[in-house]
This record gives C-alpha cells, structure tokens and sequence, in this order.
C-alpha cells in the first residue's frame, strides 16, 4: 500500500512538472530574448534578426484600445524616430486576443497606425505566443535589449502616465543612456503601469 501511495506521489509530481514546463519563465534582466518573426501593419513580416547594425532594441508591448497605452502612443512614436537615428530599433507588439478586445484587431492595428503616423513597425502577436516569453503583463510593457539581445531594462516609459510635459524620471531613455556610457541603467526594473493583457484562460 505504501508503495502504491509513493508511486502516486511521484507519478503527480512528474505530471505537475510536465504542466510547469509549459509556462515559459518572464525574463529577468540578464536573460537573451528570443528573436520572433511577426507581421506588421504594413504586411512586411519583422525580426531583431533584420537590423544586423542594431545597437539595442526597444520592444514595446502596446494596444490600440488601453487608455494607458494611448496615453504613450506619442511618446513611443517620439522615442522610435529619435533613438533609430543613434542605433536603437522599436519594435512595438500588440499581444492582445481580439476575440476578447475587437478593437485591437489587426485590421483596425492598421487603420490606428495610419491615423497616428506610426514610425516604428506595429506587430501582431498573432496566436499570444511572444508576449508569455517575454513577460509582458500590462499596455505599454517596456523591455530593453542590447545589440545581443540581452534584457537590460524591464517596466515603464517613465513616472508619469498622465502628462509628458510632467515626467520626471524618464526609466527608458535613462537606461538606454547608461547602455551608451557602459554603465548598468538603474533603476533596472521599474513598475510596467497599464491595462492588463488579454487573453483566453
């Protein structure tokens, strides 16, 4: 009897792990980011892999419909057009489900694109495979990479959702200045404020 029970506690454990394994781990800062291959607004398909001069990257999880990512939607085409120029790629991705948010749709990803002039490529995270790897909990979700891919900074833009004119700390372009010096950004990790992405449970 004793032995049944040890084999059923094993035989649990071994199914329990087998579960875990399927849930990737959220990078920390330190870990290489995995490339991905996604479709843009402009039907062009992108990777990290495409910018072989790339300085850094800057991934931004982000949405049409988010009030929060709205907010940032300037800011992020801002930052895009003013650190190309010194080697840092932007690579916006929507990771949301449009069955659960038909506004951030890839159709109507296209038409918010064209309406705002998005300077950087706007990608569809179709199949919600990219943003679980990375982490992303919340519209905007920054994660900052090296020319390695290497995870540098994770969190916010910068301390102020409300009001660019008001920011104080800007995280973002403080790490990626200390990535420029040589220097560990710090804060490292900031607090990624936003709405919640969405996806089937």
């Amino acid at each position: 009897m004793k032995k049944l029970a040890s084999l059923l506690v094993l035989t649990a454990v071994f199914v329990v792990s087998g579960f875990a394994t399927d849930v990737p781990t959220p990078y920390k800062i330190g870990d290489k980011a995995t490339d991905f291959r996604l479709k843009s607004v402009d039907g062009k398909m992108y990777s990290m892999a495409d910018y072989k001069d790339a300085k850094g990257f800057i991934v931004v999880f982000t949405c049409n419909h988010c009030p929060f990512a709205v907010k940032y939607e300037d800011r992020i085409n801002d930052l895009s057009k003013k650190y190309k120029s010194k080697g840092y790629i932007l690579l916006a991705i929507n990771p949301n489900d449009p069955a659960l948010e038909p506004t951030d749709s890839y159709e109507l990803m296209k038409v918010r694109a064209k309406e705002k002039g998005f300077a950087f490529p706007y990608l569809f995270d179709d199949g919600q495979k990219i943003y679980p790897q990375y982490g992303a909990t919340k519209t905007p979700h920054v994660f900052l990479l090296d020319k390695n891919q290497i995870v540098k900074y994770i969190g916010a833009i910068d301390d102020n959702v409300d009001s660019a004119a008001d920011v104080k700390e800007k995280y973002l372009e403080n790490a990626i200045a200390a990535l420029e010096s040589g220097r560990t950004p710090s804060p490292e990790t900031t607090k990624a404020i936003g709405c919640s992405i969405k996806a089937k449970k």
